[in-house]
């Protein structure tokens, strides 16, 4: 049988609640009652005494044929034969420990001890038979304490015991109340919680769960709702991203099948220089590809980096000395601001290299000529900070923030007429080397007037 988290709760809390009554009740009891005394008791002494009105009783039910003459009142038969009995020099509370049954074990008056209180107590009970002529009418019962320092104890829980019992009726039906409400208020965020994780895996992922509430339930819900954005979020990412990877690689296959076809038709020759461009639409196709799968392997946690201690100043050294007529063709000038005085890290120098490029790369792009590139680099705390600036033309500040998103390009039309744009997959794969590398790839607007980039990296002890 299946049972609910609802119904769960409510057994363990009432289960609890139960369990706390029944050592708050054996407390009042090993309060109330002399468990360690070793003196019993005795009924032999207050079962003479009840003689005179044994036979009070037994001429009475002669003289009116039955037990007819018991007042009707349920209040004034319990305390009846107290008062027949008057007060009794063996044991004041007597008459408070008696009460009268018919032949059949059924109760007249008096005061009769529930079975509950029987237990609890640790209650004993006699029993004398009435006889009238040989006959027996009825009985007496004295309800005896296990030990005679509990006598009082006795006749006040016997006294008390219809309210005791009312009382403990009104515990258990608060404590059933309180547990439902408690499962009812724990189950309905667990219920909504289950609705929400249906409608996620039904791919609604714009399902959002109330997280109004101040407690660990609350907190779920809240990272419910961070996960359901999240991947709504990714669903759109994953949209562009398809979107974006068919746009540019589609651009590169048309003008590529558009060469072809022309060469097929004889449109155009098959000179070197035809077969030489065909050749550079490939290789930018294949670039693309690269890069995805790179990005494909970052996202999976399965970007291969062969780390090893390596400098990384040297490699940006080399790779300027690499980019040195790149820069002359673009009309740029490059220069060194400042020598770190240690660079040495636990990297992959192969990736590190990869980011330095693509970094030279944008600047030469995105860079108008007659301007400069400062490089720089410096150690700050135990880190390796490496400052790339560029001068005009400058990122704007709102784009800043999205620097380094896959297919994302500044003003990608103004790019495209200059002829420098890139796949804009570059910077998205420095990020991921370098956050590969437990270092930082920051954005900002250079004194220069075009865009400084900042790679921080931990240096080794």
């Amino acid at each position: 049988m299946r049972i609910s988290i609802s119904q769960r709760i409510f057994l363990a809390t009432f289960g609890a609640a139960l369990l706390m009554a029944i050592v708050g009740l054996e407390v009042v009891r090993w309060t109330l009652l002399d468990n360690f005394s070793a003196r019993l008791y005795s009924l032999d002494a207050q079962w003479r005494e009840l003689e005179p009105l044994e036979n009070r009783l037994g001429e009475r039910y002669q003289a009116e044929g039955g037990w007819n003459f018991l007042p009707t009142d349920p209040a004034a038969r319990k305390y009846w034969l107290r008062d027949a009995l008057g007060e009794a020099k063996t044991s004041p509370t007597l008459g408070q420990r008696i009460a009268l049954l018919d032949w059949d074990d059924r109760y007249l008056a008096g005061i009769r001890p529930a079975r509950p209180l029987i237990v609890f107590a640790s209650i004993n009970t006699g029993v004398h038979p009435l006889r009238v002529q040989g006959r027996t009418i009825g009985y007496l019962q004295i309800a005896a304490p296990a030990h005679a320092e509990d006598e009082l104890a006795v006749a006040f829980l016997m006294d008390q015991q219809e309210h005791l019992l009312v009382l403990g009726v009104l515990a258990i039906l608060s404590m059933a109340c309180v547990s439902l409400l408690l499962a009812a208020r724990i189950r309905k965020p667990v219920r909504e919680l289950v609705d929400g994780a249906r409608r996620l895996e039904k791919g609604e992922f714009d399902a959002r769960l109330d997280a109004t509430r101040n407690d660990e339930l609350g907190e779920l819900a809240l990272a419910f709702n961070r996960l359901a954005a999240r991947l709504q979020s990714m669903r759109g990412e994953q949209r562009r991203w398809v979107a974006d990877t068919s746009h540019e690689l589609r651009t590169p296959l048309a003008v590529l099948q558009a060469q072809i076809e022309a060469l097929a038709d004889g449109v155009r020759p098959a000179t070197p220089e035809h077969i030489q461009l065909m050749s550079r639409q490939t290789k930018g196709l294949i670039r693309i590809v690269d890069d995805l799968h790179m990005l494909a392997k970052a996202d999976a946690g399965r970007l291969e980096l062969q780390k090893a201690s390596c400098a990384v100043w040297p490699l940006v050294e080399e790779a300027t000395r690499a980019f040195a007529e790149r820069f002359r063709e673009a009309g740029l000038s490059m220069s060194f601001t400042e020598v770190p005085s240690r660079s040495d890290v636990s990297g992959d120098d192969v990736r590190l290299r990869q980011v330095i490029d693509n970094l030279l790369e944008n600047g030469v792009r995105h860079t108008d000529a007659g301007g400069c590139i400062e490089i720089g680099g410096r150690v700050v705390g135990n880190a390796l900070h490496l400052v790339f600036d560029d001068s005009a033309p400058g990122v704007p500040s709102e784009s800043l923030p999205r620097l380094g998103e896959r297919f994302f390009r500044v003003d990608a039309s103004r790019t495209r007429l200059r002829g420098v744009g890139g796949s804009g997959l570059g910077l998205a794969l420095c990020r991921q080397i370098v956050e590969a590398h437990d270092g930082r790839l920051m954005f900002a607007a250079s004194p220069l007037g075009g865009l400084r980039t900042t790679i921080v990296l931990p240096l080794e002890a």
